[in-house]
């Protein structure tokens, strides 16, 4: 029982993380290609708020096999308010402190956020 219950937790944490990379992808690009035109918190809140859509349908449908609710879809974005507000501190942190490139600055924010999200999106979806 405990060895189906690992292979299942790992399984989603695999998708979990295909999943999150194609929408970091998704975000990176975006948030690279908006810099030519407003403001570096600006254009991560506005790839940000894609990202929150692509990946509420692709975590209910792929990741946990779940169905698509209008409550699920109005709790998920919680688990995108936590990871914002971490998101820009960090971001904040490395660009605004620490000179870093917006560009370079961003893979710390995902690395940092990662474990988070995968908690809280299961917990929103899967109960």
């Amino acid at each position: 029982m405990k060895t189906h219950i690992k292979r299942g937790f790992h399984s989603e944490f695999f998708r979990f993380l295909l999943v999150g990379g194609s929408n970091t992808l998704l975000g990176y690009a975006l948030y690279y290609l908006l810099l030519d035109f407003i403001p570096y918190l600006y254009a991560y809140t506005l790839s940000y708020c894609i990202g929150i859509v692509f990946s509420y349908v692709m975590n209910s449908r792929f990741v946990f096999r779940q169905p698509m609710s209008l409550a699920r879809f109005l709790q998920f974005p919680v688990v995108y308010v936590i990871q914002y507000g971490l998101g820009v501190a960090i971001l904040w942190l490395l660009v605004g402190r620490m000179s870093i490139s917006p560009e370079l600055a961003m893979l710390g924010v995902v690395a940092a956020t990662i474990p988070v999200t995968f908690l809280t999106s299961r917990f929103i979806l899967k109960r």
